[in-house]
């Protein structure tokens, strides 16, 4: 019954993998392995299999390090939703009543959701067997590879449908899935790349730690999971769990959203008890109080107490122990904002149309500039409040390392490329909301374009930097990187020794690179503001 005759993963393989939309992935999941390794490829007019087996190391290395990073993108948008979309389509309670296990629920949508991940990772096979030749790399260490990343596609998937469970949402649970997921990434990604010289070793470890430590952590979600549908909380006649806010407070393990103390009230004001005042935006006031905080706070207190558990470690050892590495406790920062940032405004707009009320709203003497400006702001002061608690670390490091004392510029550029971001996060996730008509499209489309616009040039960077680094191409691809903000980041010069030695501050660095991306970030927001307003003004998709 679980795998055999499960309705439900009857139900899901033939919705999911039925699409245009699989098809389409898996095309461009295989064009993207192919032109990685047909440019990775050694360029020699005569190949030798036997004379470099390190860079032929390289090249496997990067093919599996490049699956494992997509798998990591990819798992939570398949399988976040497994369950909060049952409750978003009002039918979680009558699955509940259904005389399913609750294992065979969960099974089935575990194993629907990543049926597809599982046909993108094999289908990669022909392509890693070209590299076999070029030697470096055993078979069985590319057997290794696979098994590690099967079963860390599967840890991921539970984590997924674990989170899925806990919030009626899909953005809450996308982003909570995120944030547990990408510190296992990344750290399995530094693992792999740190071992790499180490090839029985990495091996071992591979078909040994990995599937046992993946196999616990299945394990007890699964549980969990299971024991969360058989005895699940009260729900209401919308599929949404009933919750009794005083014993939420009383019983919350850690943080407690307090609306009426500070800082709390920064992010989440109390509801308002009086009229309000003239001349103020009735949709900012709407969306401040309300709309945002209508699911509860769970996803909140789960953010905030996730990304200062990762902070607390890294800030002690990149802004005080190492201040030559505060970049990357910057570039943290800024990941954190990609994940938190899009949530709170991807379904402003959207959610109007989900309950039908965008035609209605646009025939209130409300202009759209304000309409657009009430919900963009809405979103940004909750994703930059939640931001600066992360911030705040660094602005203390500059009074107790007299390291940062002649870095000041280098500390106001990062705060700068931190602020640009927040706005320009929000201002795309605000633009995908009036694009689609689903909050759970918008949000993954947000995601999508600022991991392009974010990312990809500094992967494309390291490429090319890897391989190809006196190759006159590879100049114009690091000035690509105005785009992302990690490259900014790294632009600034913050060189610590210099500083501590002399009394004048570093002056070497990119910082045309800086101030391209700033302006490039300005012209993006502009220009997508401008193109709101107008869908606005013609009335874009409102009677549908």
């Amino acid at each position: 019954m679980v795998l055999l005759e499960n309705p439900v993963l009857q139900r899901e393989l033939l919705v999911n993998l039925r699409t245009l939309r699989a098809f389409v992935l898996l095309f461009f999941y295989q064009a993207l392995l192919a032109t990685l390794v047909y440019f990775a490829w050694p360029q020699d007019a005569r190949l030798d299999l036997t004379s470099n087996p390190a860079a032929a190391r390289n090249l496997v290395d990067l093919f599996f390090v490049g699956q494992y990073v997509l798998a990591a993108l990819m798992t939570p948008s398949f399988a976040a939703g497994a369950i909060t979309g049952e409750k978003e389509r009002k039918t979680y309670e009558l699955l509940l009543a259904t005389p399913l296990r609750p294992s065979a629920i969960v099974a089935g949508k575990l194993i629907a959701s990543l049926t597809h991940l599982a046909v993108l990772v094999f289908s990669s096979l022909p392509i890693v067997m070209l590299c076999l030749p070029l030697g470096g790399v055993s078979f069985y260490e590319v057997l290794a590879a696979y098994l590690g990343l099967i079963v860390s596609v599967i840890a991921f998937g539970m984590i997924s449908v674990a989170c899925s469970s806990y919030f009626h949402r899909t953005a809450a649970a996308l982003v909570v899935s995120y944030l547990l997921i990408l510190p296992f990434a990344l750290g399995g990604v530094f693992l792999w790349r740190t071992l790499s010289d180490m090839g029985q070793f990495r091996l071992v470890l591979t078909v040994s730690v990995v599937p046992a430590l993946g196999a616990g952590v299945v394990i007890a979600l699964f549980a969990n999971t299971c024991r969360r549908l058989l005895y699940p909380p009260d729900v209401g006649s919308e599929g949404k769990e009933v919750v009794d806010l005083e014993q939420e407070a009383r019983e919350a393990v850690g943080l407690v959203i307090q609306r009426d103390q500070f800082p709390d009230r920064l992010f989440a004001p109390a509801r308002r008890d009086s009229l309000l005042p003239d001349g103020a935006n009735p949709v900012y006031d709407k969306e401040i109080r309300s709309e945002i905080f209508s699911q509860g706070t769970l996803m909140l207190r789960v953010v905030i107490q996730v990304s200062m558990l990762v902070a607390i470690p890294l800030m002690a050892g990149c802004l005080y122990i190492w201040p030559k590495y505060a970049p990357w406790y910057v570039s943290y920062v800024l990941l954190f904002n990609m994940l938190v940032g899009p949530v709170f405004s991807a379904g402003t707009v959207t959610s109007e149309r989900e309950r039908q009320t965008l035609d209605l709203l646009l025939t209130t003497p409300i202009t759209p500039w304000q309409i657009l400006w009430g919900k963009l702001i809405a979103g940004l002061r909750v994703s930059s409040v939640l931001t600066t608690f992360l911030v705040w670390p660094l602005l203390l490091a500059c009074l107790m390392v007299s390291a940062y004392w002649t870095n000041i510029p280098a500390v106001g550029g990062y705060l700068a490329i931190v602020l640009l971001s927040c706005v320009t996060t929000a201002v795309i996730a605000l633009f995908c909301s009036v694009l689609f008509h689903k909050t759970s499209i918008s949000l993954m489309t947000a995601y999508l374009v600022i991991i392009v616009l974010f990312c990809a040039p500094l992967a494309a960077r390291f490429f090319a930097e890897g391989f190809f680094p006196d190759h006159e191409a590879t100049p114009h691809v690091v000035r690509a990187g105005l785009t992302s903000p990690f490259a900014a980041t790294f632009a600034i010069p913050l060189d610590v020794e210099i500083a501590a030695e002399t009394a004048s501050p570093a002056v070497e660095g990119d910082w045309p690179l800086v101030a391209n991306f700033g302006v490039f970030t300005v012209g993006l927001n502009l220009a997508l503001l401008s193109s709101m307003i107008w869908l606005f003004n013609v009335r874009w998709r409102v009677s549908q």
